[in-house]
C-alpha cells in the first residue's frame, strides 16, 4: 500500500475507495463460469482444500443448532458442503457483495434442494449486517484477498462470532517447495490468464486474480492480522506445498 488512501488492485495502485468496484467488475464478468474455472485453474485441487475446511468447521451431525456465516461465498460451494456434512440443525448464511455470484448460488441451492438450509444475502464483509455474537463459525474461502480493508473484515468476523466460535480462512499462499515455486509461477502467469480468456472471455479478470495472490500478505503476516482483530489460538496450515494455507482463530 503506497499511502493511507491507496491500495493494490493486482499489481496496480488504485484509490482505496475504487478497489471494491474494480473487484465487483471482475466477478460480474466471471460469475457464471466461476466454479468451472476453479476446477481448471487448480486441477480440481480446490475440492479437497474446501473439504479440509469443512472438516475443520465440523458441523454437528444431529439437530443441534449450528449457524455458519460464509463470507464471499456467492456460488455456494463451501456452504453446500457444510450443509450436507451437518445435521438438520445446521444453517449456512452466505454473505457476498456481488449480486451475480449470489444469483448463481441461489439457483444451485434450489437445484440441490438446499434452499431451506442455505440462505444467500448481499452484504459487505467490512460492514456485516448481522448482530454481535450471531454465528458459531465464520468461513471465507479465497475471498479475503479481494477485500479492500482486510482488517475491517477480520474485526467484523470477530464481532459476529459467538464466544467459543471459530474463524476459518482458506487463501492462496506462498509456495515453499524448491522447483515447485518456479513451475507455479510459470503456470500462474502464462497459463491461467489464457485459460480464463478461453472459458470466460475475460483474460484481464484472471490476470488480476493471479496478481492478487502475489500481493496478499505472507502466512505469518496474515496470522498477525488475525490476532490483531482479537482472535486467539491463531494458527495456519500450509497445503499442497504452500499453494494454499488454512488459517484459524478462535473468539475466546
Amino acid at each position: 500500500m503506497s499511502s493511507s488512501q491507496e491500495t493494490h488492485f493486482g499489481y496496480r495502485d488504485v484509490p482505496l475507495e475504487e478497489k471494491q468496484g474494480l473487484v465487483d467488475d471482475v466477478f460480474h464478468s466471471v460469475a457464471k463460469r466461476y466454479d468451472l474455472m476453479n476446477d481448471l485453474m487448480s486441477g480440481g485441487l480446490h475440492r479437497p482444500w474446501k473439504n479440509a475446511l469443512v472438516t475443520a468447521v465440523n458441523p454437528p451431525k444431529n439437530d443441534h443448532p449450528f449457524a455458519l456465516l460464509d463470507l464471499a461465498g456467492g456460488t455456494g460451494d463451501v456452504a453446500f458442503r457444510v450443509a450436507e456434512a451437518g445435521g438438520i440443525g445446521t444453517h449456512v448464511t452466505v454473505c457476498d457483495i456481488n449480486a451475480e455470484m449470489l444469483a448463481v448460488g441461489r439457483e444451485r441451492a434450489e437445484k440441490r434442494g438446499l434452499d431451506a438450509q442455505v440462505t444467500f444475502e448481499q452484504g459487505n464483509a467490512e460492514e456485516l449486517p448481522y448482530a454481535d455474537r450471531s454465528f458459531d463459525c465464520v468461513t471465507i474461502a479465497f475471498g479475503i484477498r479481494n477485500v479492500p480493508r482486510i482488517d475491517k473484515a477480520l474485526a467484523e468476523a470477530h464481532r459476529v462470532l459467538k464466544f467459543g466460535g471459530r474463524f476459518l480462512c482458506l487463501e492462496f499462499s506462498s509456495v515453499d517447495v524448491p522447483g515447485l515455486d518456479k513451475l507455479y509461477e510459470l503456470y500462474s502467469f502464462q497459463v491461467i490468464p489464457r485459460v480464463g480468456e478461453r472459458v470466460t472471455g475475460d483474460r484481464e479478470a484472471y490476470q488480476y486474480l493471479v496478481e492478487s495472490i502475489r500481493k496478499f500478505p505472507k502466512p505469518k503476516a496474515f496470522a498477525a492480522m488475525i490476532e490483531r482483530a482479537g482472535f486467539r489460538r491463531v494458527s495456519f496450515t500450509p497445503m499442497t506445498g504452500g499453494v494454499v494455507a488454512m488459517h484459524s482463530g478462535w473468539k475466546l
